[in-house]
């Protein structure tokens, strides 16, 4: 059991002032494996009085001292990267190999990142007598979800580091230990006091309270399109800036020349990873007509080789879901995809054969999947591909882009230049090329319902920044 009884604010643990805890289940065995408090109105409003404190002067701190803070956490992951790894393995379900890669492998890289990419920031510039100016926006409220926890934290903590900003993170409820360890980790590096805070609680209380909050000039945060569009709507009211890293319904596009069996055989990976809980998954595969037949063997012939079972073994493939809620929302997904008139090729509802504890479900796949399905529309979060035939490019193009959704999205084709042009015409914030690898210093984010920020690399580091002119 790891059971935590107290808030990090001010540079300090310190007792909170809300009453009760938030039990952490581990969904692969439904057992109570931590505990953390519930913070409350008077802990938020202490946690943002110290990070109003701390940003006076952290916020003419030197660049060099950053990236030294920054250069310690990247350090300090590193030294505790299996301990993180099966911690959030045991939180979230995650597979292990994957979590130590994805989960922490990926957190600490993009730590580094920032680092790096302060040796050559540009922090003003000249336009004709004016001098333009880069400076930290304030004390930024950071609300997080459960499926990517500590890399959704980073994404947010490093930029805000390496901009001169001050900060209060809200972690999930459901995979909220690791953001204390990563609290254990800053109080060891000696981050000034004040310039971190963490405190956990209910999204329907802290978390509103945090896009309402006057002491708070911005508000990042990663999660549900539903629980994004509230957030914008408390934050309007004293106008601060807001951030949203929202939801998806990504396609991933075989083009007539592509390479049918590695792109089809890529695209379960590229759906299934972490159970197939990723805003950012592949769920759509849009395929030439004439190579249907070839793509649902490859796609039926890995789903058959994807083992479902206890994460913390060893080349286990896929994991159980984060709760029961969401296994149940999983499997009433998959009884609609069968009741709307799709054709299930593998999987189904229930538990995994040989399981009889955990929230898993069956690895899932339908063809005939027509745009006006639910399954087609709708953000499933669970390892189910939905297969969708073309008759020519327009039309995939047209497929691709139905959805109220464009956080991310593949192609393939065997002509990068036509994949490109292709990629270019999808509504959507990033794109693979041929299974190109994701990009730590690259821009993530989405249109449409997906978002309005972007979070890595150097357009990361300018969410948390306020431009200034200075005429001459």
């Amino acid at each position: 059991m790891d059971e935590r009884e107290e808030l990090y604010i001010g540079g300090k643990w310190i007792s909170p002032k809300g009453k009760g805890s938030i039990e952490v289940m581990n969904p692969a065995t439904e057992e109570i494996i931590g505990k953390v408090p519930i913070g409350n109105s008077e802990d938020l409003d202490l946690a943002i009085k110290y990070a109003r404190d701390a940003f006076i002067s952290w916020s003419e701190s030197s660049i060099e001292t950053r990236i030294d803070y920054l250069n310690r956490l990247t350090t300090a992951i590193k030294e505790n990267s299996e301990t993180m790894a099966q911690l959030i393995t045991s939180e979230v379900g995650t597979p292990i190999e994957y979590s130590r890669m994805a989960m922490v492998g990926t957190p600490r890289v993009v730590t580094r990142s920032y680092a790096k990419i302060l040796e050559s920031f540009e922090w003003e510039e000249e336009v004709r007598n004016s001098l333009i100016v880069k400076e930290p926006v304030g004390v930024v409220g950071m609300i997080t979800p459960w499926n990517f926890p500590l890399h959704q934290i980073i994404g947010k903590v490093a930029p805000a580091i390496a901009s001169g900003c001050t900060m209060v993170l809200k972690p999930s409820k459901e995979a909220p230990l690791n953001s204390f360890l990563l609290a254990d980790l800053i109080h060891s590096i000696g981050l000034p006091k004040g310039v971190f805070n963490l405190v956990s609680g209910h999204g329907s209380d802290i978390g509103e309270e945090m896009a309402t909050h006057p002491g708070l000039d911005m508000i990042s945060f990663t999660g549900s399109t539903g629980a994004g569009i509230r957030v914008s709507e408390l934050a309007s009211q004293s106008v601060k800036r807001v951030s949203l890293e929202l939801g998806g319904k990504s396609a991933n596009v075989i083009l007539e020349d592509a390479d049918i069996s590695k792109a089809s055989s890529v695209a379960v990976n590229a759906c299934f990873g972490n159970s197939g809980q990723e805003c950012s998954a592949l769920t759509r595969l849009i395929v030439p007509k004439i190579h249907l037949k070839q793509v649902i063997e490859v796609v039926v012939n890995k789903i058959e080789k994807y083992n479902v079972g206890n994460p913390l073994e060893e080349g286990t493939r896929c994991g159980p879901l984060i709760s029961k809620k969401q296994q149940e929302s999983v499997n009433s997904y998959i009884r609609s995809g069968i009741d709307e008139g799709a054709k299930l090729l593998i999987g189904g509802e229930g538990m995994p054969d040989g399981l009889t504890k955990g929230f898993f479900v069956r690895p899932t796949a339908f063809s005939e999947v027509k745009s006006n399905m639910t399954i087609f529309n709708e953000e499933i979060f669970g390892p189910v591909l939905s297969i969708i035939s073309y008759e020519n490019e327009q039309e995939a193009l047209k497929l691709a882009n139905d959805s109220q959704y464009g956080l991310s999205g593949g192609v393939w084709s065997s002509d990068e230049s036509k994949a490109i042009t292709f990629a270019r015409k999808m509504r959507t914030g990033q794109v693979s090329i041929n299974g190109g690898r994701f990009n730590v210093t690259a821009p993530f984010g989405g249109y449409k319902k997906s978002g309005n920020g972007r979070e890595l690399g150097i357009h990361g580091l300018e969410e948390f920044l306020e431009i200034k002119s200075i005429q001459r």
